[in-house]
């Protein structure tokens, strides 16, 4: 790997990625991210050669894999700044995590108590809390966003009262790519008596992260949009919430004792981890996680910055082009032409050889403060590079064409 001259400072790793072929622009990352050669690597690697399950058996293949799954987990709370592997819990994705957050921790909510979510939050830091609500009687709030389409703090810090038990936010928003200053966020929260959950799916991939000097309380992100497999999230939160909350799923590997009459539980993490887990998967994100920080996120923050202002340069230029989300959006540039539906644009761009995702992006409730019913969007990756913007432009103007 390494760093092409140009004053864009692209990274130049297209190499490592065998399922992007020469000639095709992959520009939905923020859906799912392509995977490098090591990720790959380690992948077939564990079911290749090193394959057994894990916390179960005596024999050295088994023991080998817990020692490499229990690494897994150490690298991963290393990486977002944990202050313990006991505080990662392995989950089937981010969606999972949060779930887990409302089903566990919020049980112990009830009616009067109060949730404080924002407009650009992803279904998924939507529907569970409404869940919750449906259950307890809790009062779901939410908080407005700024003229650019980020979280309006100010707004945040207004409403919040003590009745407020939780807020849950987004990190990097997945349509607008707006950052949230977590650390004001976690602030404001926290002098409201509340705890701070963030969904770190956009940002993980395109940040460092570390958990304890932002100061949250539950962090969660999945796998496959930091390089990794699919079907694996994290959900990181402070040990001592950890322990108070109740199982989520009963099964083998989260007891103590079992008997007929009564059951114990497993400290956590294994408490949140019922059943034979994703083992593969975990050694995969460890792969991509290697691989993420090889490569430097500082160096791909900034090369997702570049690209960000080259692509909203250009698309801007295009009249009918209308851009959503702020200037110094992380990665993503979501936008919608005059007349013409994102699913046109999305299928005319496929034929172009660029690929995007059209739609509400799990986010319907923002789409209609957009005042729209979709928008295209346009996600970028380390693999991405200047020929990918000017291949995204070229399709524009085809579909402007076509809709003249």
């Amino acid at each position: 790997m390494t760093l092409l001259a140009t004053p864009a400072r692209l990274l130049d790793v297209a190499a490592d990625f065998p399922a992007i072929p020469a000639g095709w622009s992959y520009l939905d990352t923020a859906a799912t991210a392509q995977k490098p050669r090591p990720v790959i690597d380690a992948v077939t690697r564990a079911y290749d050669r090193d394959y057994a399950t894990v916390h179960r058996g005596v024999y050295a293949r088994s023991a080998d894999m817990t020692i490499a799954y229990e690494a897994a987990r150490r690298r991963t709370a290393a990486f977002i700044g944990a202050g313990s592997p006991d505080e990662i819990v392995f989950v089937r994705g981010a969606t999972e995590g949060i779930n887990l957050v409302a089903h566990c921790w919020g049980q112990a909510l009830k009616a009067g108590d109060r949730i404080l979510l924002s407009t650009l939050e992803h279904h998924s830091n939507i529907v569970p809390w409404q869940l919750l609500r449906d259950r307890t009687g809790v009062a779901i709030d939410v908080a407005p966003l700024d003229a650019e389409g980020r979280i309006d703090l100010d707004a945040v810090e207004a409403m919040l009262t003590p009745a407020h038990k939780l807020v849950a936010l987004a990190h990097v928003s997945n349509v607008l790519g707006s950052v949230l200053d977590v650390r004001r966020a976690a602030d404001l929260a926290h002098a409201a008596g509340a705890l701070l959950l963030v969904d770190g799916c956009q940002a993980v991939p395109r940040m460092a992260v570390d958990v304890a000097a932002l100061d949250c309380d539950f962090y969660v992100f999945s796998a496959h949009k930091i390089y990794g497999p699919t079907g694996l999230g994290v959900l990181w939160a402070r040990a001592d919430i950890l322990d108070m909350m109740p199982p989520w799923h009963g099964g083998g590997a989260m007891i103590d004792q079992v008997t007929f009459e009564r059951t114990t539980y497993a400290p956590p993490p294994a408490r949140f981890e019922a059943g034979t887990p994703h083992i593969v998967g975990a050694l995969g994100l460890h792969a991509a996680i290697d691989y993420v920080a090889g490569v430097g996120l500082d160096a791909i923050h900034a090369h997702e910055a570049a690209l960000v202002a080259m692509a909203r340069d250009r698309l801007s230029a295009i009249n009918s082009v209308r851009l959503f989300g702020p200037p110094d959006s992380a990665g993503i540039v979501s936008f919608a032409i005059d007349g013409v539906h994102p699913h046109d644009i999305g299928t005319i761009l496929d034929e172009e050889s660029v690929a995007i995702r059209a739609g509400h992006h799990c986010a319907q409730p923002l789409m209609a403060h957009l005042g729209v019913a979709a928008t295209a969007r346009a996600s970028f990756g380390i693999y991405n590079n200047a020929a990918d913007i000017d291949a995204l432009v070229r399709g524009i103007e085809r579909v402007t064409r076509i809709f003249a």
